[in-house]
């Protein structure tokens, strides 16, 4: 069993060319809007302590969505990038989306091609209050409910997390849904629960910029939590999958 880390909202960047979108508009490119703020370097010590590769988006998501799929035209692009021309779109469809995407199912199929099996960690950090409201967990791990052994294997992490840092608020398919468009479900469509299992790990900025042990705790359980996963042989620890 392998396992791969990538973080599509790594990067804040904007390419040369791109950057008039954003005159007198700039303070909007160090906000969450634009990027997940910590989870780069989270999914990199991640991958450290995991012995595994990584992947790390390298532009805005106000201009290209890296964790939505191509059909998802609506989401693909923000206010900001669709009032480009659409050959200017498509410039960031083929210099920035697919290049970054095909890295990362390279690295899945070559797995798989292997006859080994994947564990896809996409690595995601949440605003700690959205819209007036505050968000009631630290972690969210996020998953197919129909894949029964993403289900298992979310479960595990948080029971886990919860019995070795027990002040941690964690919850599953929270703030979002792990069904819903994302690199995760795109990569689902491909491969069947027998040889994929993604899970997209949501970390409130609150806890990732925090100043006690807290944060140094969760990162020690998660890959703890992981690297007895990857000692299995297969999956069928946790589930019995088709």
């Amino acid at each position: 069993m392998k396992c791969i880390v990538s973080c599509e909202h790594a990067s804040n960047s904007v390419p040369p060319g791109f950057t008039h979108l954003f005159k007198a508009k700039e303070n909007v490119l160090s906000s969450h809007l634009a990027y997940d703020p910590g989870a780069a370097s989270q999914a990199r010590r991640l991958a450290r302590r995991i012995k595994s590769s990584v992947y790390l988006g390298t532009i805005s998501r106000l201009l290209i969505d890296l964790n939505r799929s191509p059909s998802n035209r609506k989401s693909l692009y923000t206010l900001y990038s669709r009032k480009l021309h659409e050959s200017e779109r498509e410039l960031l469809v083929q210099k920035y989306y697919f290049p970054y995407r095909e890295k990362v199912e390279a690295a899945v199929a070559g797995i798989i091609g292997k006859g080994d099996t994947v564990l896809h960690i996409s690595l995601h950090s949440f605003v700690p209050v959205k819209s007036g409201k505050v968000r009631k967990a630290d972690i969210g791990l996020l998953y197919d409910p129909a894949r029964k052994i993403e289900k298992n294997i979310s479960r595990f992490l948080a029971g886990l997390l919860q019995q070795k840092v027990v002040s941690l608020r964690i919850r599953r398919n929270y703030p979002y849904l792990g069904k819903t468009d994302g690199f995760t479900s795109f990569l689902r469509k491909k491969y069947s629960a027998k040889f994929y299992a993604g899970i997209e790990i949501e970390i409130n900025q609150a806890l990732l910029f925090s100043e006690d042990n807290t944060k140094k705790k969760t990162e020690d359980v998660l890959a703890e939590g992981i690297r007895m996963i990857l000692k299995l042989q297969n999956f069928s620890k946790f589930a019995n999958v088709v």
